[in-house]
């Protein structure tokens, strides 16, 4: 791991989320109702839960709505859900206020165009593996894992290892 991502991931107090395409593999579903559907991986909530006990908060921001996002976000216990925002940054001075963290404080994780705008105003800009050329040339990080396959558990842990709060995190489990 390179000293400069090490450095920028010691920084972070709060975690910024894209949904499609990160929290889930881009997929969407819809049923003959017309109703959607996303898989989540547990191993990304477990992520997200891990860094909430030590300290680092979570918010979604997502382009499209969905009512499969707020019952995962309430599983997850992130601190917002902010849902039908285009551009992702109309909200970012409502965040960065609301939790009192500046830009170099937050890691964003995105994978589409969408989410250009807070790429390259994140203290940490992370791309998924399956993110497009963009986003990934906009990134200081790009996830050895797929959007919705881990890649955001694989975040969490970089943070964590950083702040030197993995074992500790482990050790929550290992009793």
């Amino acid at each position: 791991m390179e000293e400069s991502i090490l450095n920028k991931a010691k920084k972070i107090k709060l975690l910024i989320l894209d949904v499609d395409g990160v929290l889930t593999d881009g997929r969407i579903i819809y049923d003959c109702r017309g109703c959607d559907m996303k898989f989540f991986d547990v191993h990304d909530g477990l992520g997200v839960y891990l860094l909430k006990k030590a300290g680092i908060k979570t918010v979604l921001i997502t382009a499209k709505g969905s009512r499969a996002i707020r019952p995962r976000a309430r599983d997850m216990q992130v601190e917002a859900v902010f849902e039908n925002i285009s551009p992702k940054s109309a909200v970012l001075e409502k965040i960065l206020k609301r939790h009192k963290v500046a830009m170099d404080e937050v890691c964003f994780v995105g994978d589409d165009l969408v989410d250009l705008c807070l790429m390259k105003r994140a203290g940490l800009a992370i791309a998924v593996f399956n993110a497009v050329a963009d986003i990934k040339q906009a990134s200081h990080y790009i996830t050895a894992r797929e959007g919705g396959r881990g890649a955001v558990r694989e975040v969490a842990e970089l943070i964590l290892k950083a702040k030197g709060r993995w074992k500790e995190m482990v050790g929550l489990y290992n009793v």
